[in-house]
């Protein structure tokens, strides 16, 4: 697999102990096999930046894809709840982390590698209205799914991090990505704003504190019919 990092600097030699526990997935070297979101994040400090390419001998190694169909957008939250630092405003919020985590977030303790959405920035903010039960699930749903997230694949355990083989760096101009970057946060600003306008008329919608009284779980049909309607 070929990924590919942004950043500030070259990163020959990537070390897990030296990633940030608080990151969207917890610690672990956070790439994308997307050259243009590469770029944007190289530049998304308004400074010239570096993509690092990389070889990822994938043999061997176990992944969580949050991805593959099998998952929902409930078990990326879950995830996201356990490593991220939220504004946990309301009792509401309080109990939607704890319960949410309980019964919706994946066992990533035997994984190499995590494939999921990122949620840096506006991106962010879907989650944390939902938690607060400001945004239903459909719309949840739905603003992830058109602000063009982009997909992340962490490596997160030390023999995916043996297997990773350093290509080479080139430079990225901010001039030309940093506006890229800012463009695609704006435009994930506007989906937010309009599907709050819509949640309004979301009768039939499921918010976080249905889910907490109705104790949902995974596999509820309920949360099935929004996701995959």
């Amino acid at each position: 697999m070929l990924l590919l990092h942004g950043g500030s600097q070259v990163i020959e030699n990537p070390e897990l102990s030296q990633g940030n526990v608080h990151n969207d997935y917890g610690r672990g070297f956070y790439c994308t096999e997307m050259e243009e979101m590469a770029r944007e994040w190289a530049c998304k400090d308004q400074k010239d930046g570096f993509v690092n390419r990389y070889e990822l001998d994938m043999e061997g190694l176990r992944t969580l894809n949050l991805s593959d169909g099998s998952h929902t957008v409930l078990n990326w939250i879950a995830i996201l709840l356990k490593n991220r630092t939220f504004r946990l405003r309301s009792p509401i919020a309080i109990d939607a982390r704890e319960y949410l985590i309980e019964h919706f977030a994946p066992d990533t303790t035997a994984c190499d590698l995590i494939v999921g959405y990122r949620a840096d920035d506006s991106y962010f903010q879907y989650a944390e209205s939902f938690v607060e039960n400001t945004l239903p699930l459909r719309s949840l749903n739905r603003a992830l799914t058109l602000g063009k997230l982009g997909l992340q694949t962490v490596l997160v355990s030390e023999r995916a991090f043996r297997q990773l083989r350093f290509i080479d760096a080139e430079p990225v101009d901010r001039t030309v990505y940093y506006p890229r970057f800012i463009e695609r946060d704006t435009k994930a600003r506007q989906t937010y704003t309009a599907e709050i306008a819509k949640s309004r008329t979301y009768r039939d919608d499921i918010f976080v504190l249905d889910i907490l009284r109705e104790e949902m779980s995974n596999d509820d049909p309920r949360i099935q019919r929004i996701l995959f309607e």
